[in-house]
């Protein structure tokens, strides 16, 4: 029997198996795709285009019907790939209102929610990185 996800696999030029990927990965893969881009001011600040969204983050919506609104997300469901967002409903016929639930490539974050100590130390990390990485360019064009 064929493996179902490979972790050594790197890249195919074949949709079928980019979703192939993407649907077999394993969740702790799958957060990872969860990723949406920074704002200008956090990507000075953190050194980096985007990263994972979690619940408590501020993110302004950029497509579709929802445009330029904000809010805090409220759910992350990393089977779906798909975000939800407090304050933002859409009513049924009957009247009920349900959550819109949106992809993170649709998102912009504004503001990160820094409670967990291990994101904290995520975010040092890959600004300490780029900046040894940019000091070394720096050396070896002169």
């Amino acid at each position: 029997m064929k493996q179902k996800f490979s972790t050594k696999w790197k890249s195919s030029r074949q949709k079928r198996k980019q979703r192939k990927y993407l649907i077999n990965a394993p969740l702790h893969i799958r957060h990872k795709f969860l990723a949406s881009n920074l704002s200008k001011e956090l990507r000075k600040k953190y050194s980096r285009r985007s990263f994972p969204l979690r619940k408590g983050d501020k993110v302004k919506i950029l497509r579709g019907k929802f445009k330029r609104k904000e809010g805090k997300i409220s759910q992350v469901d990393v089977k779906t790939l798909k975000v939800s967002i407090e304050g933002i409903q859409r009513q049924k016929k009957d009247g009920t209102k349900i959550n819109v639930y949106f992809h993170p490539s649709k998102l912009q974050i504004l503001e990160l929610n820094l409670e967990d100590k291990e994101r904290i130390k995520s975010l040092k990390k890959s600004s300490k990185e780029e900046k040894q990485e940019g000091g070394k360019n720096a050396s070896e064009k002169k």
